[in-house]
Protein backbone atom coordinates (compact mmCIF):
# COMPACT_ATOMS: atom_id res chain seq x y z
CA UNK A 1 0.00 0.00 0.00
CA UNK A 2 3.14 2.25 1.02
CA UNK A 3 4.02 1.97 -2.72
CA UNK A 4 1.12 2.60 -4.10
CA UNK A 5 0.67 5.69 -2.36
CA UNK A 6 4.39 6.84 -3.10
CA UNK A 7 3.88 6.20 -6.65
CA UNK A 8 0.49 8.25 -6.41
CA UNK A 9 2.32 11.11 -4.63
CA UNK A 10 5.09 10.72 -7.08
CA UNK A 11 3.06 10.86 -10.35
CA UNK A 12 1.02 13.88 -9.20
CA UNK A 13 4.01 15.71 -8.57
CA UNK A 14 5.36 15.70 -11.61
CA UNK A 15 3.10 17.90 -13.75
CA UNK A 16 3.79 20.74 -11.36
CA UNK A 17 7.67 20.37 -11.48
CA UNK A 18 7.11 20.52 -15.27
CA UNK A 19 5.48 23.38 -15.21
CA UNK A 20 7.54 25.82 -13.15
CA UNK A 21 8.46 28.79 -15.20
CA UNK A 22 11.87 29.10 -16.43
CA UNK A 23 13.11 33.07 -16.01
CA UNK A 24 15.98 32.29 -18.35
CA UNK A 25 14.23 30.49 -20.88
CA UNK A 26 12.04 33.33 -21.02
CA UNK A 27 15.02 35.97 -21.63
CA UNK A 28 15.32 34.04 -24.96
CA UNK A 29 11.26 33.78 -25.99
CA UNK A 30 12.01 37.87 -25.20
CA UNK A 31 14.16 37.92 -27.83
CA UNK A 32 11.06 38.11 -30.28
CA UNK A 33 9.90 40.71 -28.10
CA UNK A 34 13.08 42.57 -28.18
CA UNK A 35 12.51 44.60 -31.56
CA UNK A 36 9.44 46.34 -30.21
CA UNK A 37 9.84 46.86 -26.35
CA UNK A 38 12.85 47.20 -23.88
CA UNK A 39 13.01 46.24 -20.14
CA UNK A 40 16.12 46.36 -17.74
CA UNK A 41 18.49 48.76 -16.51
CA UNK A 42 17.99 51.67 -19.06
CA UNK A 43 14.85 50.46 -20.66
CA UNK A 44 13.00 53.09 -22.82
CA UNK A 45 9.83 53.16 -24.94
CA UNK A 46 10.59 52.05 -28.62
CA UNK A 47 7.87 51.00 -31.07
CA UNK A 48 6.27 49.47 -28.20
CA UNK A 49 6.10 50.56 -24.55
CA UNK A 50 8.92 49.89 -21.91
CA UNK A 51 7.95 46.66 -19.77
CA UNK A 52 9.87 48.09 -16.26
CA UNK A 53 7.24 47.05 -13.44
CA UNK A 54 4.60 45.67 -15.70
CA UNK A 55 2.66 43.70 -13.13
CA UNK A 56 -0.20 45.70 -11.29
CA UNK A 57 0.42 48.50 -13.83
CA UNK A 58 -2.70 49.27 -15.72
CA UNK A 59 -2.75 49.01 -19.60
CA UNK A 60 -2.09 52.07 -21.12
CA UNK A 61 -1.34 53.72 -18.66
CA UNK A 62 2.40 54.89 -19.27
CA UNK A 63 1.92 58.65 -19.74
CA UNK A 64 4.97 58.62 -22.61
CA UNK A 65 3.83 56.33 -24.68
CA UNK A 66 1.28 56.54 -27.07
CA UNK A 67 -1.33 53.51 -26.81
CA UNK A 68 -4.48 52.75 -28.52
CA UNK A 69 -7.72 54.26 -27.38
CA UNK A 70 -8.58 50.09 -27.52
CA UNK A 71 -5.90 49.60 -24.61
CA UNK A 72 -6.53 52.44 -22.82
CA UNK A 73 -10.08 51.75 -22.14
CA UNK A 74 -9.59 47.95 -21.46
CA UNK A 75 -9.54 48.50 -17.81
CA UNK A 76 -6.52 45.62 -17.60
CA UNK A 77 -4.37 45.87 -14.68
CA UNK A 78 -1.34 43.33 -15.95
CA UNK A 79 -1.12 40.58 -13.57
CA UNK A 80 0.16 37.08 -15.04
CA UNK A 81 -3.46 35.70 -15.57
CA UNK A 82 -3.80 39.52 -17.87
CA UNK A 83 -0.39 39.16 -19.54
CA UNK A 84 -0.97 35.03 -20.44
CA UNK A 85 -3.95 35.79 -22.28
CA UNK A 86 -2.30 38.42 -23.86
CA UNK A 87 0.97 36.97 -24.98
CA UNK A 88 -1.23 34.19 -26.26
CA UNK A 89 -3.60 36.65 -28.64
CA UNK A 90 -3.44 39.99 -28.55
CA UNK A 91 -5.77 40.93 -30.61
CA UNK A 92 -8.77 38.59 -28.81
CA UNK A 93 -7.67 39.98 -25.44
CA UNK A 94 -7.81 43.36 -26.48
CA UNK A 95 -9.56 43.88 -30.08
CA UNK A 96 -9.00 46.99 -31.75
CA UNK A 97 -5.08 47.33 -30.04
CA UNK A 98 -2.51 48.62 -32.36
CA UNK A 99 -0.04 45.83 -31.67
CA UNK A 100 1.41 43.57 -34.40
CA UNK A 101 2.49 40.93 -32.71
CA UNK A 102 0.33 37.44 -33.72
CA UNK A 103 0.97 36.06 -29.99
CA UNK A 104 2.94 32.97 -28.82
CA UNK A 105 1.35 29.32 -28.95
CA UNK A 106 3.66 27.55 -26.55
CA UNK A 107 1.95 28.03 -22.84
CA UNK A 108 5.96 26.99 -21.75
CA UNK A 109 7.23 30.17 -23.83
CA UNK A 110 4.53 32.31 -21.98
CA UNK A 111 4.78 31.35 -18.70
CA UNK A 112 8.55 31.66 -19.36
CA UNK A 113 8.32 35.03 -20.46
CA UNK A 114 6.09 36.14 -17.90
CA UNK A 115 8.65 34.99 -15.23
CA UNK A 116 11.24 36.54 -17.00
CA UNK A 117 9.42 40.21 -16.81
CA UNK A 118 9.39 39.27 -13.07
CA UNK A 119 12.94 39.73 -12.84
CA UNK A 120 12.86 43.22 -14.28
CA UNK A 121 14.44 42.20 -17.45
CA UNK A 122 17.87 41.60 -16.32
Amino acid sequence: MRKFVLAAALLAAMPVAAQAADAEAGKAVFGKCKACHQTGPGAKNAVGPHLDDVFGRKAGALADFKYSDALKNSGITWDEANLHEWLKDPKKKVPGNKMVFMGLKDDADIDNLIAFLKTGGK
